[in-house]
């Protein structure tokens, strides 16, 4: 039986693996596009073997405000043998509108008018990275409030994507009605986000779930927006410990 304290006391312990292995990208996995190039940070996990990868969307700050926190992610993954890609997938036209020196509303007018397109560039990355000599062809997707709605965005439109994990995030509306496919499913959200409220959490759970798809959501109480970007709280070891169990049973190696 997996009981709570088993999980927080795994993801411990990778935490602890993954903080141990820690080293810095391997390269720059560099993709164009008609928008401009994109740019990911490349973690490689250890050996020869072809194995499965997890590309990491940020947020809407972008990579920089929280990169460790992303990391640590990336580190997990690479510790369990996964290949993990930090995807900056902001074109130049993204950065200059999703500024902090724009408005609120401005933002929000910009994220429902890129939904497609920033899907579209998250897809062009699975592509190459699908295409590398090192790829076993399984390929998850892992976003993080911003980044956890282009994720979803994304796997709905895109069924080579085998699984997909959303932190704090939802499906954008104007995608939602028309979602026929979505992969397997995991959401983990804190009931106190004041952000992205834990409705949009459960209504793409149950989206998942009316398509067909295995989806679980798992809830925090008491926890904010962005609760496992803290470095000590046992909720953040437990986040990444069920993400991390999650591509490793839907991205079997082999």
């Amino acid at each position: 039986m997996i009981t709570r304290r088993t999980v927080l006391g795994g993801g411990l312990a990778i935490l602890a693996t993954a903080q141990s292995l820690h080293a810095e990208p391997a390269d720059q996995f560099r993709v164009e596009s008609a928008e401009g190039a994109i740019v990911s940070a490349h973690y490689a996990a250890n050996g020869t073997a072809k194995r499965p990868s997890v590309l990491v969307l940020h947020g809407a700050r972008g990579v920089e405000l929280r990169q460790r926190a992303y990391e640590r992610y990336a580190d997990a993954l690479t510790a369990a043998g996964i290949d993990a890609y930090l995807v900056r997938y902001y074109s130049p036209v993204d950065d200059q509108a999703m500024a902090p020196t724009s408005t609120r509303e401005a933002r929000l007018a910009h994220e429902d008018a890129r939904f497609g397109a920033w899907a579209e560039r998250v897809s062009a990355v699975a592509s190459a990275v699908l295409a590398r000599a090192d790829s076993s062809g399984r390929l998850g997707l892992l976003g993080f409030s911003l980044g956890g709605f282009v994720a979803a965005a994304t796997a709905a439109r895109d069924d080579r994507v085998a699984a997909l994990a959303v932190l704090y995030g939802g499906m954008p509306d104007q995608i939602a009605t028309s979602v026929k496919h979505l992969p397997p499913l995991l959401e983990l959200h804190g009931d106190a986000d004041r952000n992205v409220s834990i409705a949009r959490g459960e209504a793409l759970v149950r989206l998942a779930k009316t398509v067909g798809a295995p989806a679980e959501l798992v809830t925090y109480p008491g926890k904010p927006h962005g609760f496992d970007f803290a470095e000590n709280d046992p909720a953040s070891a437990d986040a990444v410990a069920r993400v991390v169990g999650f591509f490793r049973e839907r991205l079997p190696a082999a």
